[in-house]
């Protein structure tokens, strides 16, 4: 049987855990110190720490349950991660270089069940979730590449964007929050984390009552229900009205603005008339709101959908800023591999069924 991954302990779990085995909280902050500051891989290098207290834990718990099956290096300093679990199954892990700093794109599910058209992540059908462990280890193991390059780099931001659907993972998601974000340890700001969801209203609400002061994207990807429901099939169950509703619900209880994601797929969604419709749908939360409009990227899996134009972009983003709607162009990232979500582990996967 595996042992889970210590890095799935916030800091108050492993302390309540060691106490409960007679041991000292402050052998709780060696360790995490051990953990996420001197950033070590082998409980044994931890030598200030009571052997017993060691020997507990390697009983129990693993530093390392992902190792690296695939690395892919982009000209732009974009480098993928292929992670293969215990169990067997493939992850994706994205580091990317960013003015303000690097930041990591991680993964919640092993494949997953929204079931977007145009994603390659949603090929595959869910098999389970990660463990908060496994989550905020491809963290670690993006933290222990930097450390091996040598130039003092380290993690600055987070997005929750992986393959899967994060509050499908609710949880999970929320342990591996608070362990990223704790003071003593990574303490990564709330502000620089942004978890992405395809609209689990409910969730949204849910999200709002914890207050982790962390940045929420919302993938929308149209303008009506008739689109959303064509290109994103989660709409059926929960249409644009309640997450609407759900935003609203947001807003009152945060105060926090939410970035909208929107996918330009070329004559689908990338019309003048689908920027009207969606600026006059957003109108009156647009203090609230910023449209990220991002062009598409073209996967093999999915030949039916093309990249916009760039006139399609700038046409679109003309309309909504005519309208007062804030919105950006998202500036692309590795550009040069397999950047799309999802796609490398497909590709991996395919390879593995041919031999």
């Amino acid at each position: 049987m595996n042992k889970q991954s210590i890095y799935g302990l916030t800091l108050d779990q492993l302390t309540a855990w060691l106490s409960e085995y007679g041991h000292k909280k402050s052998r709780a902050a060696k360790v995490w110190d051990w953990l996420y500051r001197k950033r070590v891989t082998d409980f044994a290098q931890m030598d200030d720490v009571n052997k017993d207290c060691l020997q507990l834990l390697s009983e129990h718990f693993v530093i390392q349950t992902l190792t690296e099956h695939v690395k892919q290096e982009s000209s732009d300093g974009t480098i993928k991660f292929l992670f293969k679990l215990q169990d067997g199954n493939l992850i994706e892990t994205v580091l990317m270089r960013h003015k303000f700093g690097l930041s990591v794109c991680v993964t919640t599910q092993v494949g997953c069940n929204i079931g977007c058209s145009f994603c390659a992540s949603g090929l595959i059908a869910k098999s389970r979730d990660l463990s908060s462990g496994e989550i905020a280890e491809q963290i670690m193991k993006v933290q222990h590449h930097l450390d091996a390059v040598g130039n003092g780099e380290l993690v600055s931001h987070i997005v929750v964007m992986g393959i899967g659907e994060p509050f499908d993972n609710y949880e999970n998601l929320l342990d591996f929050l608070k362990v990223v974000t704790d003071r003593k340890g990574l303490a990564i700001g709330s502000r620089r984390i942004t978890v992405s969801t395809s609209g689990l209203a409910k969730k949204i609400k849910e999200f709002a009552d914890a207050d982790l002061r962390v940045n929420l994207a919302l993938s929308l990807h149209a303008p009506n229900n008739e689109l959303r429901t064509q290109i994103m099939k989660i709409n059926r169950a929960i249409p644009i009205e309640q997450l609407m509703e759900a935003l609203d619900y947001y807003f009152a209880k945060t105060n926090q603005k939410v970035t909208l994601e929107y996918i330009l797929l070329r004559d689908v969604n990338d019309r003048k008339e689908h920027a009207l419709e969606l600026a006059q749908l957003i109108q009156d939360k647009r203090q609230f709101l910023k449209v990220n409009l991002i062009p598409y990227n073209p996967v093999d899996e999915h030949s039916q959908y093309q990249r916009t134009t760039r006139d399609s972009v700038s046409d679109f983003y003309d309309v909504l800023k005519k309208h007062q709607i804030n919105a950006s162009v998202r500036v692309e990232h590795g550009s040069d591999i397999d950047a799309a979500c999802g796609q490398l582990r497909s590709k991996q996967m395919k390879k593995a069924e041919a031999n």
